[in-house]
């Protein structure tokens, strides 16, 4: 690297790998990341930010990687032929999905050019994930909210499907964004263009059978219940702005990663995780930094509430994992030290280099029987 790559180069130049441990808060095991700038390489590393394990996924990582209840790896990678939708479609798109061994065999292998965003591998061994669909003419013009001025040329407004899919890629259960929201009930923040109507970000399932659906475009999380396909509740952002990964915890809350942009009231964006009660939609708990703005990702990020109580998170933007106690203590620290570009054809919309990735997850070392064996 040249004198000037270097000086304009700011991430590079912060001390990266492991920053801070304290093995007495912290509760220790494995952490799992997939940098999107990683040319398909998955990081396993132990609690001294030593790498424990790796594997080498064919194409470059679209979203995340994560730990299979028999073991293997669940990768979202991203598509090399995936459809071309709009300009940013291929920062946040996935769509070729591997299921890999810890000997990096290949032993499941699904395809979907219209995946974006989050994907959960369900229990069961089936695939829940969110794929693009323009939406209907007649909808299309019901959406409220936005610049019309970043329209795209087509008139086109994308929307979303949530679908889900068995061993054989068979589609066992879909729900359309559109049969069931109204775009006024929604609408898209006033700075985005209306190419993607709200945006599906992130999936999860709860123990009675809903569906959390967290919406980018018009902040806000939803809960769907996979039997009726009625929204039982909605969380707006008069509680989260622009949120990733919602998460129900033991008690019936739900946790998010709140990323902080377009806040309510605030003029200065700083990201928080957060803890609300999806009934009487209140903020039981909450992590920001002591000042505030040093803890900001403005796109993509997670949180994961551990066994001990604490709350693993993900800064994305830029690369930092960390995990606090619930009194808000930095127990664990690492900052991923592996920066390369995106593809060439992002380079005019997220250019330099990037240490950034979609989630990462944190693991019990009993969840590795494997590790000891082959290391």
């Amino acid at each position: 690297m040249n004198s000037h790559q270097y000086h304009n180069f700011t991430m590079g130049r912060r001390k990266t790998g492991l920053i801070f441990n304290n093995p007495q808060l912290s509760a220790g095991g494995y952490t799992l990341f997939a940098p999107q700038t990683s040319n398909g390489r998955v990081y396993l590393i132990d609690e001294q930010g030593e790498v424990a394990h790796e594997w080498q996924l064919p194409v470059r990582a679209g979203r995340d990687a994560v730990i299979l209840p028999n073991g293997n790896l669940g990768y979202n990678g991203s598509h090399n032929t995936s459809a071309n939708l709009y300009p940013a479609w291929d920062i946040w798109h996935g769509g070729d999905f591997y299921e890999v061994t810890p000997d990096n065999e290949i032993v499941w292998h699904y395809e979907d050019i219209y995946h974006h965003h989050d994907a959960q591998w369900l229990e069961n061994g089936n695939l829940l994930y969110t794929a693009a669909s323009p939406l209907p003419a007649d909808i299309a013009s019901r959406v409220v909210g936005g610049d019309p001025r970043k329209d795209g040329a087509d008139g086109i407004i994308q929307s979303d499907i949530v679908k889900e899919v068995n061993r054989q890629g068979e589609v066992v259960w879909e729900w359309k964004v559109w049969e069931h929201l109204d775009p006024q009930d929604f609408p898209i923040h006033d700075i985005f263009d209306r190419r993607h109507w709200p945006m599906i970000n992130g999936l999860s399932e709860t123990k009675d059978g809903l569906v959390l659906m967290s919406l980018r475009t018009t902040s806000g999380v939803i809960a769907v219940s996979k039997t009726t396909g009625e929204v039982v509740w909605h969380v707006g952002p008069d509680i989260v702005a622009q949120q990733h990964t919602p998460i129900e915890l033991e008690n019936g809350n739900v946790l998010v990663f709140d990323n902080g942009n377009l806040r309510k009231g605030s003029t200065s964006p700083y990201s928080t995780a957060l803890e609300f009660n999806p009934q009487t939609k209140t903020v039981e708990w909450l992590y920001k930094d002591s000042f505030p703005s040093a803890f900001f990702s403005p796109f993509m990020g997670s949180a994961q509430r551990l066994e001990n109580g604490n709350t693993f998170i993900c800064e994305s933007a830029f690369g930092r994992l960390f995990e606090v106690t619930s009194q808000g203590e930095i127990v664990w620290e690492y900052v991923i030290p592996y920066f390369n570009e995106y593809p060439k054809s992002l380079e005019h919309i997220i250019p330099g280099k990037h240490n950034s990735l979609f989630r990462a997850h944190r693991y019990s070392k009993q969840q590795f029987p494997w590790l000891n064996v082959n290391n």
